[in-house]
């Protein structure tokens, strides 16, 4: 059974958005299963869009992410002379979306997506070493990028995972 399923599956098969209803809260030992699920989903995928938003409109972006043992931060870089850096320095609400479709008719039934609500922090420098470290295991290539005096090291602390599988089966976990 692949991950994907494996969530999917968490997820009592009648359950589908309809108006008015609130996706299903997952608690307990099934929370501690998804978030393992989630974490394996989450090292699977190296890009995700992140969703910034100034006074006046929201603005996407794609970043290179890495979270954290427990999912509690979600750790992604950006130039400061950016538009998402902009917005981020006037609004630290932001939605990020990991997921994994291929941009096929199959993904209907197999792609999963994952949002992830939360308010974007930088890195402290107690933190700085081991965050760098996730970030750079996952990402080896961007060393010099992370490194570079114009970038900042920013870090999602995660209030809220949303996951969405076959197109409609949703479960919220808390985090």
């Amino acid at each position: 059974m692949s991950m994907k399923d494996e969530i999917a599956s968490a997820v009592p098969q009648e359950l589908e958005e309809k108006e008015g209803e609130k996706p299903v809260e997952k608690k307990g030992l099934e929370k501690k299963e998804l978030l393992e699920q989630l974490k394996e989903f989450f090292e699977s995928q190296l890009l995700a869009v992140l969703a910034t938003q100034n006074g006046t409109a929201p603005y996407v972006s794609l970043v290179a992410f890495a979270s954290d043992e427990k999912l509690k931060y979600i750790l992604f870089s950006t130039t400061k002379a950016t538009r998402k850096y902009s917005n981020l320095s006037e609004n630290h609400s932001v939605s990020l979306l990991i997921d994994n479709r291929k941009n096929a008719i199959e993904d209907f039934r197999d792609a999963m997506a994952v949002t992830v609500l939360g308010k974007v922090e930088p890195v402290e420098d107690f933190e700085h070493s081991i965050m760098e470290k996730i970030y750079l295991m996952k990402h080896p290539h961007l060393v010099d990028f992370l490194q570079s005096p114009t970038t900042v090291f920013l870090k999602i602390r995660a209030e809220k995972y949303i996951v969405v599988t076959r197109f409609q089966h949703v479960v919220e976990v808390s985090v």
